[in-house]
């Protein structure tokens, strides 16, 4: 089955990415002020255009249910056989190859291997993802992503190409925050990632975001936990909670968001052992120069124009929120969501804003009651008296 919204791209370490998910309500721009409002490589971004559905020219029999359904046969054309010179990457769960399907469409195409496939078919189902069977053969069929992902831009093969604009980062960022909103809050069971981190965020040719790889993502029902024995998930991005106890939610999926947000700031790698002892660990090293009051001294030199102080200081305030040591005190993906489009600095804590308001009223109306038992208790004998001197007033 084929479902538009998935994506591929080759990997900067030819590791495979899995499907993908357009952020819901598309990439929006982030509306910082002081800025040019392009996006990319220092270049104006196009007004986007309504495509024809890459589905249009398929067999009738594809249509056949929910989603399209593929022949081996159909996939084996499309791949050239599963050519060597169509392999793109391969993981711990597939081999990817690029195809194109009889109506022209660029598509990535995975073939699942050994006993996994029946694990990741069962979760890519539920996704919505694609599934096709054919004489246990499973193959995942992906729209072709062909310009990267944010790994790739902020350290690999696409720099060459040029450097990501502030804009172009906020724009995949909130793309991605958008993505996460939706896989946290708004399905049921929820989707945590497992594995958010830059080379995941594939990037389209208009620069948003396609959150991939789904192989380690984890069902939830609503206001459920798992606990687990085996951590998985990359190095640098995993939240400290879920590595030391084993305790998994979305929350995990929001520390790691953070840590990209800030790999995109600075244009640093979450680890790096190159640099000296107090500058190794990206999140330690930004909450120090934060600190110190040296937060204009974080932003990636690479970025041209700079963003304005303003919009520095909320997307690194948004960060430091999401990789809070205390779970509980990180937003959801929807709050971030709202912290990067907003234009207020400081970001009100919205359970701060709660508490405040909830008291305010409590104070109101102990006003109210207050003022109504003086009166019953001091009655005035002659109230038009009183209305005669404030009226003199």
């Amino acid at each position: 089955m084929v479902h538009q919204g998935m994506g591929k791209t080759k990997n900067r370490d030819n590791s495979s990415q899995s499907g993908s998910f357009n952020n819901f309500g598309g990439g929006s721009q982030s509306g910082e002020e002081g800025n040019s409002g392009n996006y990319g490589v220092n270049k104006p971004s196009s007004q986007s255009i309504a495509a024809p559905s890459p589905l249009i020219g398929l067999p009738e029999f594809s249509h056949l249910g929910w989603g399209h359904w593929f022949t081996l046969r159909d996939l084996e054309h499309a791949t050239n056989r599963f050519s060597k010179d169509n392999f793109l990457g391969e993981g711990g769960y597939s081999v990817v190859y690029q195809g194109r399907l009889i109506n022209g469409t660029p598509v990535a195409v995975k073939k699942l291997l050994n006993n996994l496939a029946k694990q990741r078919r069962n979760l890519e189902w539920k996704l919505k993802l694609l599934v096709m069977c054919v004489i246990k053969i499973w193959l995942l069929v992906y729209e072709y992503v062909n310009n990267g992902n944010l790994e790739q831009w902020l350290h690999g093969a696409m720099r060459q190409h040029g450097n990501l604009t502030w804009e172009a980062r906020m724009k995949i960022l909130l793309g991605t925050a958008k993505a996460l909103a939706y896989l946290h809050e708004a399905i049921e069971p929820k989707v945590v990632h497992r594995d958010i981190k830059s080379s995941n965020i594939l990037i389209d040719d208009d620069f948003s975001a396609k959150v991939s790889d789904f192989g380690l993502a984890k069902l939830l029902g609503a206001g459920k936990s798992h606990i687990t024995t085996r951590v998985m998930g990359t190095f640098g991005y995993v939240a400290p909670e879920y590595a030391n106890t084993g305790l998994l939610n979305e929350k995990s999926d929001v520390y790691s968001f953070g840590v990209v947000l800030l790999e995109a700031i600075t244009g640093r790698d979450p680890v790096d052992y190159g640099r000296p002892a107090q500058e190794v660990n990206l999140v330690d090293w930004l909450k120090m120069m934060v600190g110190s009051r040296r937060s204009e001294e974080v932003l990636d030199p690479n970025i041209e124009t700079r963003p304005s102080t303003r919009a520095l200081k909320r997307a690194l305030l948004t960060a430091l929120r999401c990789v809070d040591p205390d779970s509980d005190k990180r937003p959801k993906m929807s709050q971030v969501v709202r912290m990067l489009e907003s234009e207020e600095y400081p970001i009100p804590r919205e359970d701060r804003r709660h508490r405040r308001t909830q008291a305010g009223s409590m104070e109101a109306e102990s006003q109210r009651e207050n003022y109504d038992t003086d009166k019953s208790d001091n009655p005035d004998p002659n109230p038009r008296s009183e209305s005669r001197r404030s009226y003199r007033k």
